[in-house]
């Protein structure tokens, strides 16, 4: 079984002024450079049949350390010491030849992991039907789409199952059937012993795949833990990225036709909170709250509230409004910002991602009067509840209950 150990692990980059600053360095000159970090004392372990997680901000040093413990980078300070048979899915396409076709890919491949010529033949046929390409495996993999790359890489990284398993955040580019697939063989290889170190910003894959997460940040390990508690840190620290993401999508909105209405009225900030905490993530079957604030740019005296909760493929999976709930939110004052919130006492969206389009409009519908309409408001996910798993769009708890078995006539 593969074990995992690092310890004050570090990496630095050296940043030069111009391309004739790196070439005078490489000719031995003395050159001034600036050092850059990117990862600085990460020490853990992952132990033989462990689940971890990484998690992090973009740019936070997760890429980068995989990268320094599969050995594709070499790290400036620390060592990485791995036990047993290592397979990793890191970038997108990394090792293929963009003019050999995906069969050829895949012996090179099988090579470089130290296969013999021999398995590489008796795998070739398992490798080709998981990857379902159908006649693109004999084609040039330039001609693939960056999903079809995903299907070949992690076909060919998983074809013997590893001891340690590393897989990047390449999966996301995927279709949900590959993922499905790819997820169902990462669980039988956990089931079978197999080490896994994943990397991804899904709240709900972490939860699920892995028994422990490392939170990194600016380089360094924030927290190393349960997940729950991980991902809750998680949230915390990219608030302000999320709220400034949130200004720049309503800019890009209000230019680009996504948001629309004659801004008699306006909603001014929209966000779910769990438990008092701003948050993206939320858990199906448990309480949520919709906070909103909305700006009278003119006297109103009254007005309708709208939510509409889509699926990530647009479909339509819940909408309410004020009207239809008999509750009135006016009258408001012109210059006024006035609080809102839509509470749920029991979040019944089964886990998935989801989006919220939210309006604001006269009567029962905008057409009567549309004020602020603003699609996809906020993009959430809905984990699975602890202990409760359920599929499809909707959480419903259900009972079973043992009853007498009627007694048949004759």
């Amino acid at each position: 079984m593969g074990a995992l150990s690092v310890a004050g692990l570090g990496k630095c980059f050296r940043v030069y002024r111009s391309a004739l600053h790196r070439l005078g360095a490489w000719l031995g000159l003395p050159v001034r450079h600036e050092d850059r970090w990117v990862l600085r004392d990460i020490s853990f372990s992952v132990q033989p049949g462990e689940s971890v997680g990484l998690v992090g901000r973009n740019g936070a040093g997760k890429s980068t350390l995989l990268k320094l413990i599969t050995g594709v980078m070499a790290p400036s300070c620390g060592q990485v010491q791995v036990s047993g048979r290592v397979s990793a899915l890191l970038e997108l396409g990394m090792g293929f030849h963009p003019e050999f076709t995906g069969r050829q890919n895949v012996l090179m491949q099988a090579y470089l992991q130290g296969m013999s010529h021999e398995e590489v033949a008796g795998l070739m046929a398992s490798i080709a039907e998981f990857a379902e390409l159908g006649d693109y495996f004999d084609m040039p993999v330039r001609v693939y789409s960056s999903g079809m790359q995903v299907r070949l890489a992690f076909s060919v990284a998983t074809a013997v199952r590893p001891d340690v398993l590393i897989v990047d955040e390449a999966l996301a580019v995927g279709d949900a059937y590959f993922q499905h697939k790819c997820f169902d063989r990462i669980r039988r290889f956990k089931e079978a012993g197999t080490t896994l170190l994943f990397v991804s910003h899904d709240p709900g894959t972490v939860k699920s795949l892995c028994e422990r997460a490392i939170l990194i940040e600016g380089g360094r390990i924030m927290r190393d833990g349960v997940p729950a508690d991980v991902l809750d840190l998680y949230n915390a620290i990219i608030v302000p990225e999320v709220a400034s993401q949130a200004i720049g999508d309503l800019a890009r909105a209000e230019g680009g036709g996504l948001r629309f209405g004659d801004g008699r009225l306006h909603i001014r900030e929209a966000c779910w909170r769990v438990h008092g905490q701003e948050t993206v993530a939320l858990t199906a079957g448990q309480p949520a709250e919709l906070h909103l604030l909305v700006e009278a740019r003119e006297s109103m005296v009254d007005f309708t509230i709208g939510l509409l909760v889509k699926d990530r493929l647009g479909n339509d999976i819940f909408g309410t409004n004020t009207f239809h709930l008999a509750q009135e939110p006016g009258p408001l004052a012109a210059g006024q910002c006035q609080a809102y919130v839509f509470r749920f006492p029991v979040l019944n969206l089964g886990p998935s991602h989801y989006s919220l389009t939210l309006a604001l409009h006269a009567s029962s519908n905008h057409l009567a009067g549309n004020y602020d309409w603003w699609e996809r408001a906020i993009t959430f996910q809905v984990v699975p509840e602890e202990g409760n798993r359920s599929i499809g769009v909707c959480h419903m708890p259900v009972q079973l209950e043992r009853t007498a078995t009627p007694e048949r006539a004759g």
